[in-house]
């Protein structure tokens, strides 16, 4: 097995979100510096399906790709890493066949240990699956001397930087603490090292990432994502640092004051609001109403006009009614909010609603989903107005094949999630880098380009 001199390869196909992809970055820097080779799936000693166990939906998708792996290399070795061997260790060491190692995600330095053992035959140690399935906590310990040099699965340009593993909020309808664990915070010391690392090595933005960022420094002394982003502007150097996940009920204020000042730190929030009806928010356990959000959104925009707000709502919560959805709508109008992502709720084992009665079936769960997503189109394209004939900084990604067409990004849209900048433009331009660029029209949900001369 294995490619020159005796090298073994691996090969991860990566499930879930950032964070988890930055695990999966971390993983393949750990790999790398015991002389594994990254290469593709059909020359891989090792697949490794780093999965997501969030949600059903997400747990099928990685069991699924277990399965299909196997199909097609019936002697090739697999490892399920990721949130869904975390949370269900046991119970997939027992009946997942497909898969040689169960690992999980609660102390990644030790992928090498797990590869190693899928190719000896072996599982791995049953010690740790134990303590995956009573809830251990997902470490932040071992991994900093990997991240700053870890391979990055971003586009040109961008990387995330996680600066808190779990979360202690307790929303009813998440199983995250029952994955992760409970918040623990990085030091901002590690955070910087990272930032500086990563910005020696070209990279232009940095996205701060964490199950709830607002969090940050909580289970240590108290909010410290100002501390953060004040030693953050200290660093030199044209860059983007782009906040994700902020939960509304530890939005610190003070940031914005940081912000103002430093405009490398955009003015784009990711509030996860989850819902609009006061009585669905109670169940929830969210501890906030609509008007207490509508009064945070409209205190952020009167410290930076420009600001974008990106949120989530999860339609189809127990007991959800169609007076609440008539709230919903209500706050959907009201917010304005530039971005939306909609999903239906996932009876989850464990949490606080998994017991909840009233339930919401799926077809009227995913109707009221498609009317909130009809809705939203029209107003985000109607807040994407308001950039035209404005001149941007603009961080290209990647060249149109056959066309004089780029692919990039302003401050108001987040990676993968949101529009595109669609630049037209004769000249070579080099994915992973900034351009002045004047938006002269709106296609659909993306803004078109001009380089600005």
């Amino acid at each position: 097995m294995g490619t020159g001199e005796g090298r073994m390869n691996y090969f991860i196909d990566p499930f879930g979100c950032v964070k988890n992809q930055v695990d999966a970055e971390t993983m393949m820097a750990f790999l790398n510096k015991e002389g594994w080779v990254s290469t593709d799936a059909g020359q891989a000693d090792v697949i490794i399906v780093n999965s997501c166990g969030f949600i059903e939906s997400a747990k099928r998708e990685s069991i699924n790709a277990v399965m299909a792996w196997r199909a097609v290399y019936p002697h090739k070795r697999i490892v399920l890493a990721g949130c869904l061997s975390q949370r269900y260790a046991v119970e997939l060491e027992e009946s997942l066949a497909e898969a040689n190692v169960i690992f999980g995600d609660k102390d990644i330095s030790n992928i090498g240990g797990a590869v190693a053992a899928a190719l000896k035959g072996e599982r791995y140690d049953r010690s740790a699956l134990a303590h995956a399935a009573a809830g251990g906590a997902c470490s932040v310990d071992g991994i900093e001397s990997a991240l700053p040099e870890r391979p990055l699965l971003s586009l040109p340009g961008s990387a995330y930087v996680k600066i808190s593993e779990g979360c202690d909020n307790r929303c009813a309808f998440c199983s995250i603490p029952l994955i992760r664990g409970g918040l623990r915070s990085r030091t901002i010391t590690a955070i910087i090292g990272e930032c500086m690392a990563l910005l020696k090595r070209g990279v232009k933005e940095l996205c701060l990432i964490g199950q709830d960022i607002g969090s940050f420094g909580m289970d240590r002394s108290g909010q410290e994502l100002p501390d953060l982003l004040a030693a953050i502007s200290a660093l030199q150097g044209d860059f983007w640092v782009r906040l994700l996940y902020i939960h509304p009920n530890h939005f610190p204020m003070h940031i914005l004051a940081v912000m103002r000042d430093d405009k490398r730190f955009l003015p784009y929030f990711d509030i996860p609001f989850q819902h609009g009806a006061d009585s669905v928010l109670k169940r929830m356990n969210r501890r906030q109403s609509a008007e207490d959000y509508l009064a945070l959104l409209d205190r952020i925009r009167t410290a930076l006009p420009d600001a974008v707000i990106r949120s989530t709502f999860l339609l189809g919560f127990p007991g959800e009614t169609e007076e609440d959805i008539d709230e919903l709508f209500d706050f959907q109008e009201k917010s304005s909010l530039d971005w939306l992502g909609c999903f239906t709720y996932s009876r989850e084992e464990n949490t606080l609603a998994y017991s909840m009665k009233n339930r919401v079936s799926k077809k009227i769960a995913l109707a009221r989903k498609r009317q909130v997503e009809e809705k939203q189109a029209a107003i985000t394209k109607w807040r994407m107005e308001r950039f035209i004939g404005r001149v941007f900084d603009v961080l290209v990604e990647e060249k149109i094949q056959g066309e004089d067409l780029y692919l990039g990004r302003l401050f108001c849209h987040a990676p993968e999630v949101d529009g595109s900048a669609v630049i037209s433009s004769d000249a070579v331009l080099e994915p992973g880098s900034f351009i002045r660029g004047k938006v002269f029209a709106r296609a659909g949900f993306d803004l078109e380009i001009a380089p600005f001369r």
